[in-house]
């Protein structure tokens, strides 16, 4: 996220993602070895847990962090079916072009698996900080985002970074999330989706 945005951002970002680190903690019962893998996560949302399970963060490059890491395309986990007790997934989903190995990797890997998303649904895109242009196709979505969003106006992207976000965040509605999660439990926070 950038700087600007981030410190626009972050005073609500600080409350939900606590809330959702706290809500995730429980549903989990998380203990200090707990195997979770983070499927594009960051080592900062761990921070937020009174205790921190045995984590691994995933990512398409590495990170500057003391947690474990490893560098791997979440279509194609490299590690054996029900590797880890939770496959942790925070904003991510939305930004992978194949929606579907992403789920079918997830399932496989966690014995059970906690993702969240932006529920395209909401009238929000967090992405811009702005009402209702997620409702927009994507060709309106590339001519206004840099000069009438709340992202553009404080970041000033250029045109092309501004193609590449329209282009790589495909948000998903509840509907996707079930038929992408089948047999999980929904939870209508923005869109969330766990197994037990």
């Amino acid at each position: 996220m950038n700087d600007r945005i981030e410190r626009v951002w972050r005073p609500i970002l600080r409350i939900t993602r606590r809330r959702r680190m706290r809500y995730f903690a429980e549903w989990a019962g998380i203990t200090r070895s707990t195997t979770v893998l983070d499927v594009g996560g960051t080592p900062q949302v761990w921070d937020l847990l009174p205790v921190v399970p045995d984590v691994t963060l995933l990512n398409l490059a590495p990170g500057s962090t003391t947690m474990r890491q490893i560098v791997a395309d979440a279509t194609r986990l490299p590690f054996a079916d029900g590797a880890f007790d939770i496959v942790f997934s925070n904003s991510v989903i939305e930004h992978v072009a194949d929606h579907d190995a992403v789920a079918r990797e997830i399932a496989r890997v966690g014995r059970r698996y906690f993702v969240q998303t932006p529920n395209r649904a909401f009238p929000f895109d967090p992405h811009v900080l702005t009402p209702f242009v997620n409702y927009l196709p994507k060709r309106w979505q590339r001519r206004l985002f840099r000069n009438l969003t709340v992202w553009g106006w404080i970041t000033r992207p250029d045109p092309v970074y501004v193609e590449a976000l329209v282009d790589d965040t495909n948000l998903l509605d509840a509907a996707e999330m079930r038929r992408l999660f089948p047999g999980a439990d929904l939870h209508a926070a923005r869109s969330l989706i766990a197994r037990r």
